[in-house]
């Protein structure tokens, strides 16, 4: 496995006027920065433009407001790489190079656990080097499980065996790539898995979201569907695109 650990954090922009100048440090700036380090294996962000927020589900209200995503692949060592990283961020703050503190809203930020990463056999590459791959968006899914326990473990072999696969078999999925919160690894550890499944796309996210609905029937009719909400809480499920340079129009007044 080419990482260790994964960062991820959601966020939204409270002050409308300001996703301009927010695209431009993080693109600009803060990204560039990040990939420089060694230990960064890579990182990369999306937003979740007002179409794709109409595309949402989940039951946490909390994501209602947020508008981009951003992610980072960490290599090991991880203690030192991890602490470089943080380091990095410190260091923008005493640089004066943190525009976003005043008006950014944190929904999510953790490390997790990279678990397994899967490639449509169509584009060829390994699971490892599919972050590495151009996309035009992700699909994100964000759950928290109940408990530890043997309910949580058959459906994450119903994922890994059916529910992924099937997956990999639409029309615009490239892959995807599980997590997991890294508290599930403390030995002797009961804390009930919070579990993250990315979808890279390499066509349109609104377009692939739609043809792997219109499966759905066929899978439940095949048998192949199952009901996971006695153990898995969907809190957060959204397509994001992916962010061009300077094309950064999509919360700008029509």
């Amino acid at each position: 496995m080419f990482a260790a650990r994964a960062f991820f954090s959601v966020m939204g922009v409270t002050d409308p006027t300001k996703h301009r100048t927010y695209n431009e440090y993080h693109q600009l700036d803060h990204r560039p920065e990040n990939l420089l380090l060694p230990g960064v294996a890579w990182g990369d962000r999306w937003v979740r433009s007002p179409d794709c927020a109409a595309a949402s589900a989940g039951s946490d209200r909390n994501f209602d407001d947020s508008h981009y995503m951003a992610m980072y692949f960490l290599r090991e060592p991880l203690e030192r790489n991890t602490q470089e990283w943080i380091a990095l961020g410190e260091h923008g703050y005493q640089w004066g190079r943190r525009p976003d503190l005043a008006w950014r809203k944190n929904h999510f930020q953790n490390f997790m656990r990279p678990v397994k990463g899967y490639a449509a056999p169509r584009v060829l590459v390994s699971p490892d080097a599919l972050p590495f791959r151009p996309v035009r968006g992700i699909h994100f899914t964000l759950s928290h499980f109940a408990a530890k326990d043997s309910a949580a473990h058959d459906i994450f072999a119903w994922y890994d065996r059916v529910r992924i696969p099937d997956l990999l078999t639409c029309h615009g999925v490239a892959g995807a790539w599980t997590f997991v919160s890294e508290d599930v690894y403390a030995m002797g550890s009961t804390a009930a898995p919070k579990r993250i499944t990315m979808l890279y796309l390499d066509e349109d996210p609104i377009a692939v979201l739609d043809a792997i609905q219109a499966k759905e029937t066929a899978w439940r009719a095949a048998g192949r569907s199952r009901d996971t909400s006695g153990a898995e809480d969907i809190r957060y499920a959204t397509p994001y695109r992916t962010i061009v340079p300077w094309e950064w129009d999509w919360f700008d007044p029509k």
